[in-house]
Parts: structure tokens; C-alpha cells; sequence
């Protein structure tokens, strides 16, 4: 077997090992990094991002008061009853510039154009987490949205060698994900496949190790990156084997059909609580892409024409009402998070949920003072906060982030553009 380039094609990844001018690498092996342990479920932390592509009318979003009596406002109204379950955030940001080329960083904080010699490239927080504790359910991580609209559909979730997650893209798909089993044909062919993968990656690290002991720095560089990717391999391989022979929980409804993004919305909302409830995972993002259309709310124009709005007050007026109709939907999840209990508490209370955009006026394509709201995850909320968003001050979003990780559990002190930890 030529030790070069090894296909794991059920994984979806290609091993290839790369070609190094000095042909040597340092000795590697050890065990698996992944843990046996299973998870606790109850009380554990959880975290669900929901991101819009094309953002929100901030004018019609943040209040003009801080603190605890802010005022109510056209897209806060819908969810003034959880109020007291959510802080507003005005300020936060990246410091990117470019519009619609800039949306995908919502979650990472850096441009994939601009990653490459970064350690974790452009990963998102989602995939950041997962990667430290997404071991403990069948499922590190859900990624859901779209593969339509514009600029080739969801494009939310990011690993650390800059690969897009590819989204669940609908309620049947991710119902089966949830609660359809493999029949035992396809569970004995799966167990084939990872003998087989198994066999290759032991071939992959037995290669590496037979490589001469002595390298300069840029290949050594390269071929601890292409271990790391070895071993994110490994670690999805053993977590597909642990849970091949455990059934996946009772699925309480029969299976969705898939309808319009639109119409689909409050079902993926629903199907990610049960996900989060049965333990299936405990990180999920959800994207509201740019096929989410306006005629199915009844407006005949395209969700991106109106976003390009030029200060049109029916063009304003069409986008509040989508906008509306998503945050409706965001407070519905949150109140049925409200009402699951987790332990002797809620889901709520242990689900830090992010709502938001990488996009604050698509009409003037602006990335800056992004529209955020956070939700339960045992925060003190109740309040409209606004930080500084200039100078040594500035408050960058990946400092929140950094505190969304360190409360799942992550032992770090740094992510994306981040300068400290959120306060």
C-alpha cells in the first residue's frame, strides 16, 4: 500500500501524507487522545449558535438605554417575555471588513482568506469546542443550514485546517440523523469499514514513525499538521465505533417532511431541543441562509434585493417582517428550552444560546456593531449592553466566546481575535 495516500472514503477525509523536501519526520505514536468516558448528560453545559446571512435592521433591533431598563423595540418585541433569559449586546465585532465575504467569520472571528498560518486557522467556536469535549455524545457537533442561496449556502461552521462543515439541510435529514437506526446489514457493513480504516491509519502512523529522526523546522511544521489531521481522523473513527452498538433514543413524532426553509424553521428549532435534551449532542448551530425566501412569507422579493434595501421604507418594511418571523422562532426555542427540565433545572439554564450575524447593514455592507443576543447558559442576564468599540477598550466578540468555552469545559485563554476573556 503505497504510504503516500490513504482514502478513508466513509470519513470524508484524504491522508495524504505531504511531500517534505528533506524526507524525515520525528517519531510519533501514542494512544488515542479520545476519552471512553461517556457523558454525564444532565446539568452538563451546552451551546447553539443561530446565524442569519444577511443580518438584521439594527435600527430596529437595539434599544437606546443600558442597563435593565431598556426600552422595547420593533424586532425585540418578540421576545420581551424571556427578556430576563437574555442580555443584548451592541459593540461586539471581529474587525473584519467585506460584506458578504466577511459573514462566515461570525463564529471564528477570522477571514478564511486570511487563516492559513494560524495554529486553528479560521475553526469556529462550535468546532472549537467540540474538538475538546464533543466526545461525550454520539455527535461531537450538528451543524444545520442550507447548500443554497448566495454564496454557495451555509457557510457557519469551520474546522481547524479551514474546511466548511457541509450542514444538515433539512428536518428529514436531521430527524434520521436523530432517531432512525442503521438496519444490521448496514451495521455489520459499518463494522467491516472500521476494521478497514482502523488497518489504514495503524499503516499511516506506522509509516510516519519509520520516516529519519531529523528535520528542519518547515517540515517538521508540516508534518505535525498532517498528524493532527491523523489524529482527528482517529478520534471520529473510535467515536463512530463506541457508538455503532448503542440505540439511538425514540423518536417522538414520525419524520418531517422537508418543506421551504421558511416553513422548516420552527422544526429544526424543535428538532435540535430534542437533540440537546436526549444528550445526542450538546453543540449545534443553526444558519438562516439566503434561500430563506420572502414569497413564502408572502412578499414577492428576493430576501437579497431587499437586504440592498437603499434606505426604501417598504423594502425596511418587508425585511422586518422576515426579520420578525426569525426572531418569533428564536423565542420559541428558548422557551422550549425553558420548559425541558435538565436535572433539577432547565435545558435553559444550561444551554448558553448565541443569536446573531457576521453582518450588521447589509445594505451598506457593514461587519461592525454586530447585532448579538445570548441566551440562558447560567449567565446573569436581564440587560442591553454596550462595550467599547474603539481604541485599547474595544471589546472584541471572540472574548465572549473565549467565556462560552471555558464554561463547556475548554482550558483556554485565547480564541480567534480575542484579547482576554469576556467580563
Amino acid at each position: 500500500m503505497n504510504r503516500r495516500r490513504f482514502i478513508l472514503q466513509s470519513l470524508g477525509a484524504s491522508l495524504a501524507l505531504p511531500g517534505m523536501p528533506s524526507l524525515m519526520a520525528k517519531s510519533v505514536g501514542g494512544n488515542s487522545a479520545l476519552q471512553a468516558a461517556k457523558g454525564a448528560g444532565a446539568g452538563a453545559q451546552r451551546f447553539v449558535a443561530i446565524g442569519n446571512l444577511l443580518g438584521y435592521q439594527v435600527k430596529s433591533l437595539f434599544p437606546t438605554t443600558t442597563g435593565r431598563n431598556y426600552e422595547k423595540t420593533t424586532l425585540l418585541e418578540p421576545l420581551w417575555e424571556n427578556r430576563n433569559h437574555m442580555t443584548v449586546f451592541k459593540g461586539l465585532d471581529h474587525g473584519v471588513k467585506g460584506g458578504h465575504f466577511a459573514v462566515h467569520s461570525f463564529l471564528s472571528g477570522v477571514l478564511n482568506s486570511e487563516a492559513q498560518n494560524r495554529p486553528d486557522g479560521n475553526v469556529s467556536i462550535d468546532q472549537f469546542i467540540a474538538d475538546e469535549v464533543g466526545f461525550q455524545t454520539r455527535f461531537p457537533s450538528l451543524t444545520v443550514g442550507s447548500e443554497g442561496g448566495i454564496h454557495g449556502g451555509c457557510q457557519i461552521a469551520w474546522t481547524k485546517s479551514g474546511v466548511r462543515v457541509p450542514p444538515i439541510t433539512g428536518p428529514a435529514e436531521l430527524f434520521e440523523r436523530l432517531f432512525i437506526s442503521d438496519t444490521k446489514e448496514r451495521q455489520a457493513r459499518r463494522v467491516q469499514e472500521n476494521q478497514v480504516q482502523a488497518s489504514i491509519l495503524d499503516s499511516v502512523l506506522e509509516g510516519a514513525n519509520r520516516l529519519s529522526r531529523q528535520v528542519n523546522q518547515e517540515d517538521k511544521d508540516k508534518l505535525d499538521e498532517y498528524l493532527t489531521s491523523v489524529r482527528d481522523v482517529e478520534k471520529r473513527l473510535e467515536l463512530r465505533k463506541r457508538w455503532a452498538d448503542q440505540p439511538k433514543p425514540e423518536a417522538p413524532f414520525p419524520k418531517p417532511a422537508n418543506k421551504n426553509p421558511v416553513q422548516d424553521l420552527p422544526m429544526l428549532y424543535e428538532l435540535i431541543a430534542l437533540a440537546l435534551q436526549t444528550d445526542s449532542t450538546r453543540i449545534a448551530t443553526l444558519e438562516i441562509g439566503g434561500d430563506f425566501l420572502p414569497q413564502d412569507l408572502g412578499i414577492d422579493k428576493s430576501y437579497h434585493g431587499l437586504s440592498h434595501h437603499s434606505n426604501d421604507p417598504e423594502a425596511i418594511a418587508h425585511l422586518i417582517t422576515l426579520e420578525k418571523y426569525q426572531v418569533e422562532q428564536f423565542n420559541k426555542f428558548i422557551t422550549r428550552l425553558s420548559k425541558m427540565l435538565d436535572g433539577d433545572k432547565t435545558l435553559l439554564d444550561s444551554t448558553a444560546v448565541l443569536f446573531g450575524s457576521g453582518m450588521s447593514d447589509a445594505n451598506s455592507h457593514k461587519n461592525s456593531d454586530l447585532p448579538i443576543i445570548l441566551a440562558g447558559g447560567g449567565y446573569k442576564h436581564g440587560e442591553f449592553r454596550e462595550v467599547p468599540r474603539e481604541g485599547i477598550n474595544k471589546v472584541p466578540l471572540c472574548n465572549l466566546y473565549v467565556d462560552i468555552a471555558q464554561r463547556m469545559g475548554v482550558e483556554t485563554d485565547t480564541f480567534g481575535s480575542s484579547t482576554g476573556r469576556f467580563s
